[in-house]
């Protein structure tokens, strides 16, 4: 008897160990968390693996789901999904688009800053990943609910396939009877900057060519089908000060003949616009700039035959000397084209008396003219601007104010750039900070968010997504060649949006204070440096499910 209890110890320690010693005898599939992001040698930390996840979605919803592989030895992985079934109705696999999830260099904030580190982002569309050995691979799924997805309980597998043995997991959604309308019809205001010249140096393609506009596409279909409403066209030579890998150019060529008098070339601004179009994203046209950081402007002298830089500031004769025939030739234009009214000229975070200058000389070439921008002040801006976006952290509209403006046909979005730490959507942000950002526009009644860079890449950003003094990602949201774990999030929080704002059109009484008491954890300014995202947005997302 004195023997009994410790040879029972011991057999126990030894049964709890046996699943440590076995992970470097086998290859592990299992079902993970989208809000977690899995560390390349410890996918294996019980508290982050779930059970299989019980996904549920409005027909015409996105949802996502993380499973992790791990294995001990060096090979090949593929991945597959079946059909999704219940009864006779399908949701095809063709559906279901399938990531593998990549790694790339990163940094951090506070408490939690490194020099470097390796962080789980890149989501892959390639069919096969390399896995090497003792490491493991997340893998990713995009489920895209058809809108004629007949409501019920739906079964499919997902499969890995390794050194000739397929390891599978169940995969069960839940399809509610509401619909989604499509991205094109969302009302949230989704606008992303985009960088064509990012792209046309990352793949190595003559900028403007038949080649260029080919790479384009699928990055720009992305972002019109997350909701992208607006359009970035870059009006200026380098609007922001040449402070991204790429420069913007601008888009518009001007030229001062030999009598003084100015021509202007929109061939290349027409095929951006024409384009960007033609990929879905119609809404808006924001132009870029007459207020520049550098206050610099550039055009080709024809009587020398040289590109000349004008430097000069709004107020200044010189300044509207040069500003106003343009904006008034462009408005003449825009209106040729039929873009008139969708087009504002924005002017991103310029002192206020610069901005006052400017707008005048605007309404000198056309009252028309809509403006956007990103700034923080207000009643006088808040006045003039069609389109204004506030920090997150310096929001200065009240409430009633947005609802006043939205009835105006006016809008009013928030912004997060390199600031604040948290929320945010850098590479190494908690994933549910991404959606986080749909479920705070909601609570405080803005009409949707801005981020500044939608794919202004550095140098190789699929391997080092560092560039300069700012945090890692905030340069970017999607990658060359596939989306990001943050991206696709980010379009959660846009549906969890839209769901609140259809609820609360069709909502009782009884309804809208449900609504409030979700939203409650979203609406203040002040992220606190331990909100558990990923808590909060669980539970909201669980609420209203429930009231589907």
């Amino acid at each position: 008897m004195k023997n009994r209890l410790p040879l029972l110890f011991q057999l126990l320690l030894l049964v709890m160990c046996v699943p440590a010693f076995g992970q470097t005898d086998y290859p592990v599939f299992t079902w993970g968390s989208t809000d977690v992001r899995y560390d390349q040698h410890e996918a294996r930390n019980a508290q982050k693996i779930v059970q299989s996840p019980d996904l549920r979605a409005w027909r015409g919803e996105r949802v996502s789901a993380q499973a992790v592989f791990s294995t001990p030895k060096d090979g090949e992985l593929t991945l597959s999904v079946s059909d999704l079934k219940n009864g006779k109705n399908v949701i095809p696999s063709d559906c279901i688009r399938r990531y593998f999830v990549r790694y790339v260099m990163a940094d951090g904030y506070g408490k939690l800053h490194k020099d470097s580190c390796i962080v789980a982002d890149r989501l892959d569309p390639q069919p096969t990943c390399h896995v090497e050995a003792n490491t493991t691979c997340p893998v990713w799924l995009d489920i895209r609910v058809p809108r004629d997805a007949a409501p019920g309980r739906y079964r499919g597998t997902v499969s890995v396939t390794f050194g000739g043995t397929t390891l599978s997991l169940p995969v069960k959604l839940t399809v509610a009877n509401r619909v989604l309308p499509e991205p094109k019809d969302w009302k949230f205001h989704l606008d992303l900057w985009q960088n064509p010249y990012s792209v046309a140096r990352y793949f190595n393609v003559p900028l403007w060519s038949k080649e260029h506009f080919e790479r384009m596409r699928p990055i720009m279909e992305r972002y019109a089908e997350a909701g992208g409403k607006v359009i970035t066209a870059s009006i200026i030579q380098h609007p922001w000060n040449s402070q991204t890998y790429d420069p913007f150019e601008s888009m518009i060529v001007k030229m001062k003949s030999v009598d003084g008098t100015w021509t202007y070339d929109y061939t290349v601004f027409d095929r951006w616009i024409e384009f960007m179009m033609s990929c879905g994203v119609t809404e808006q046209i924001d132009c870029y700039t007459i207020v520049p950081w550098g206050y610099r402007f550039e055009y080709f002298d024809m009587a020398s035959s040289t590109l000349q830089t004008l430097a000069c500031r709004p107020g200044e004769k010189a300044y509207e000397d040069f500003i106003l025939p343009f904006l008034t030739d462009f408005a003449r234009h825009l209106k040729a084209k039929g873009w008139f009214g969708k087009t504002c000229i924005a002017m991103d975070e310029r002192p206020m008396d610069q901005l006052r200058a400017a707008w005048e000389v605007l309404r000198r070439a056309d009252p028309g003219y809509r403006i956007e921008g990103a700034v923080n002040y207000s009643p006088e801006v808040v006045s003039m601007m069609y389109d204004i976006s506030l920090g997150y952290r310096h929001v200065n509209v009240p409430a009633e104010a947005a609802a006043q403006r939205r009835a105006d046909g006016l809008r009013t979005t928030f912004y997060t750039c390199c600031s604040p730490d948290r929320p945010n959507t850098f590479t190494f942000s908690p994933p549910a900070e991404s959606a986080f950002i749909g479920l705070h526009a909601a609570a405080l009644g803005f009409d949707g968010y801005l981020r500044w860079a939608y794919n202004s890449w550095m140098k190789d950003p699929c391997a080092d997504t560092r560039f300069g003094s700012w945090y890692s990602g905030d340069c970017f949201l999607v990658y060359p060649t596939g989306s990001s774990i943050r991206f696709e999030r980010l379009v959660q929080g846009i549906q969890d949006y839209e769901k609140v704002r259809i609820l609360r059109a069709e909502g009782s009484p009884a309804v809208q204070k449900k609504l409030d008491a979700i939203l409650a954890p979203f609406a203040g300014n002040n992220y606190a440096d331990d909100t558990d995202a990923a808590a909060v947005v669980r539970k909201a997302e669980a609420e209203l499910w429930k009231l589907k």
